[in-house]
């Protein structure tokens, strides 16, 4: 039997097309889509489509979405054997981090993708990320995880990031291996692949946004954090920190964040770099906020610790319980 493939339409430029005479960029007519894609005819599989209402740039992307993308699964989650999320590149890293966490006991593919260019432009690289994640959710082997599928490479959704905005590989993944790399043939690395869940499959919802992310620099100064930790109704902060996860050993600044957390802010740290992991204490300048308190986000990316921190903070668990759920790794977020 011909396995059955749901496409979602958020929006973004995988969702446009340049218009031939004007040059406008117009949304995509999804009835019509195997005109402007005809290699979609040979694919093994059936595909159906389902537009939001809205499309919306990636950049206005909130919480409520997630939230709209979870229910549209869980709705029709029996009905197809793989979903495909088209989204904007902006901010798809944090929906794919989000959903990670919305979709429990997840046994079938989640795949978010897009593109740089537009259909009906030259050298476009919509067609062929599309084309390749229709092939991936309907293949035999099933990847039963939230996925982002971008240039030739699978990564898990809440490991990736977006890292440049002008080339096609547009996402990497330092810190855990891709899931499947497409080339002549599409090669797994099934090592690295979840297993899937046995469990019934359901959707935890809600998202706490009463949290704030400070890039820590060379010469920020203690009032800053002072100030956003002072935020009326600030549950959590995150602190982007230097290298292994080290900030300055200021008295005023160690100080700032150690009277938010002594007010009940979870504040945690999380490395500005890319690949590696946050190791509080191995170098002098981050021994002190391991002793006052501050969570290590150990190899998360940011997008991570932040839909990961929102997500605990809905659910109103003690103190204690969000310390423990953001040191364990919940699903496939973190290994450090």
């Amino acid at each position: 039997m011909k396995k059955k493939v749901l496409i979602i339409y958020t929006g973004g430029t995988i969702g446009m097309m340049q218009e031939y005479k004007t040059r406008t960029l117009v949304p995509i007519n999804f009835k019509s889509i195997t005109e402007q894609i005809p290699e979609l005819k040979h694919l093994n599989c059936k595909i159906d489509f389902h537009s939001s209402h809205r499309p919306i740039d990636s950049s206005n992307v909130k919480p409520s979405l997630w939230e709209e993308l979870a229910a549209i699964i869980e709705k029709k989650y029996s009905m197809y054997d793989g979903f495909i999320i088209l989204h904007g590149t902006d901010t798809m890293a944090y929906t794919a981090s989000a959903l990670s966490f919305m979709l429990q006991n997840l046994s079938k593919p989640v795949i978010l993708t897009g593109s740089q260019l537009p259909l009906g432009v030259i050298r476009t690289d919509a067609k062929r990320n599309l084309i390749t994640t229709i092939e991936i959710a309907a293949a035999k082997t099933v990847v039963p995880e939230v996925c982002i599928y971008f240039n030739s490479q699978l990564f898990r959704g809440n490991r990736a990031e977006k890292f440049t905005s002008s080339k096609f590989d547009a996402f990497h993944s330092l810190n855990y291996p891709i899931l499947a790399e497409a080339g002549v043939d599409i090669v797994y690395n099934h090592d690295s692949i979840r297993k899937k869940s046995t469990g019934k499959f359901s959707v935890v919802r809600g998202f706490d946004t009463n949290v704030a992310l400070i890039k820590i620099f060379p010469g920020i100064q203690s009032s800053i954090i002072s100030t956003i930790a002072g935020i009326k109704g600030l549950k959590g902060l995150i602190l982007e920190t230097f290298g292994s996860g080290n900030a300055p050993t200021d008295k005023k600044f160690i100080q700032a964040i150690e009277e938010a957390i002594k007010n009940g802010l979870i504040v945690m740290n999380i490395s500005q770099c890319s690949g590696g992991a946050v190791d509080q204490g191995k170098y002098e300048t981050s021994v002190q906020l391991k002793e006052i308190g501050v969570i290590s986000g150990g190899d998360m990316t940011t997008e991570a610790a932040v839909t990961k921190l929102m997500f605990l903070l809905d659910k109103k668990y003690s103190l204690e319980k969000d310390k423990k759920y953001l040191l364990s790794d919940m699903c496939g977020e973190r290994s450090r």
